[in-house]
């Protein structure tokens, strides 16, 4: 168990980093071709979009032909997908390039997750999903001090080198065994539990912060820059946010594990619900910096115990881990792809305080439910 761990930990970190890597590259690509604002927006959204539109094709690979098999797909797509961005030199190519590293973690993520959680120990599930998580916030650390390099040296080595280690660990996996049964379960079974009232509100409880990140990762660098702060502000915040999120993960995931799930649940929407508020509140630029900090540490105090709970209600319906974790995927994927676009249109259209109002609101609601034991069952929320 401690060697998956540690291998599905490091995949998923340098899968986060890559996909923040682009961060400090766009404005380059933005320059030398051309691109609008439009087509940057496009470049950076596809990622996203390659993980919610394959994260359910994972699901079945990682349910028909087990976790190992998936994880080692994610990285050979992500091997080849990491090569054809370094020397990419098109807004085609490059978008291509990245809708695949998109699906690439569609397949890692999902695969990672249902090996991690169908081997280890039900009173361990918590601390392995949040050291897990805790590695890929890691990652977003990693991401843009990639991308910098890659601006300096050049993407062809930068990600020729990504590539490698890749390959090296699509190989660490192949040697690792399964652990767990493939299912047979059909497409209409697994769309029947999908509309079921307790993988739809679990899901729900992944989506909701998922929301909020997205609408963060537009609105807190534009309020920034408005305020007069400048991009090493922002970068501030947010790394300050991810080693903060990263830490607490695992802390998080151990204590749910005696706890429950919701005590840090609702601890965490609290934290975010007021966080929120901040960014249009603020009128110095540095107190919106500390908001994204605010934001992030909220986050790790959901989003553990929240996945943890989408595993019990996947098992409460028997549903193959491997499509709680592709569900996860698309919850996660899907709220940050409409956080952004629906935040950053409500803020064009109405200003920063009415998108933050309406966010702070759906997550006190959600807070409020999961107190009250609206979202979960008691099993769920003691698992």
């Amino acid at each position: 168990m401690r060697r998956l761990l540690i291998l599905a930990s490091a995949i998923v970190f340098f899968d986060v980093a890559f996909y923040a890597a682009i961060t400090p590259l766009l404005p380059g690509y933005v320059d030398d071709l051309g691109l609008s604002k439009a087509q940057a927006g496009v470049l950076t959204a596809s990622y996203a979009v390659g993980t919610l539109v394959n994260s359910l094709p994972a699901g079945f690979v990682a349910t028909r032909l087990g976790p190992r098999r998936t994880v080692v797909t994610g990285l050979l797509l992500l091997t080849g997908s990491s090569v054809v961005f370094g020397f990419a030199d098109s807004f085609v190519v490059l978008t291509a390039a990245r809708f695949v590293q998109g699906v690439s973690g569609a397949y890692t993520w999902t695969g990672a997750l249902t090996w991690l959680v169908t081997a280890a120990d039900d009173d361990k599930r918590g601390a392995v999903i949040g050291t897990a998580l805790g590695s890929a916030v890691a990652g977003a650390m990693l991401g843009p001090a990639m991308g910098a390099l890659a601006s300096a040296i050049g993407t062809a080595a930068v990600f020729g080198a990504v590539a490698a280690v890749t390959l090296v660990f699509a190989f660490a996996a192949s040697r690792l065994p399964d652990a767990t049964e493939p299912g047979t379960a059909r497409a209409a079974e697994v769309f029947r539990a999908f509309r079921g009232r307790t993988i739809v509100l679990a899901a729900s409880m992944v989506a909701v912060p998922s929301l909020m990140f997205g609408l963060e990762g537009v609105l807190v660098p534009l309020r920034i820059d408005d305020l007069g702060g400048g991009a090493p502000l922002i970068a501030l915040g947010f790394v300050l946010g991810a080693a903060f999120e990263s830490m607490l993960s695992p802390l998080i995931g151990r204590y749910s594990d005696r706890a429950g799930r919701i005590r840090p649940y609702i601890a965490g929407m609290a934290v975010c619900a007021l966080g929120v508020l901040l960014i249009p509140a603020a009128h110095a630029s540095g107190v919106v910096a500390f908001a994204s900090v605010a934001l992030a540490v909220g986050a790790g105090f959901c989003f553990t115990p929240a996945t943890a709970i989408l595993t019990s209600a996947a098992e409460d319906v028997d549903l193959h881990q491997g499509f709680a974790a592709a569900l996860m995927n698309m919850a996660w994927a899907g709220g940050q792809v409409f956080g952004a676009v629906a935040g950053g249109a409500a803020a064009e259209a109405f200003g920063y305080a009415v998108p933050c109002i309406a966010m702070s609101a759906l997550l006190a609601t959600f807070g409020v439910l999961a107190w009250g034991g609206r979202l979960t069952t008691p099993a769920m929320a003691r698992a």
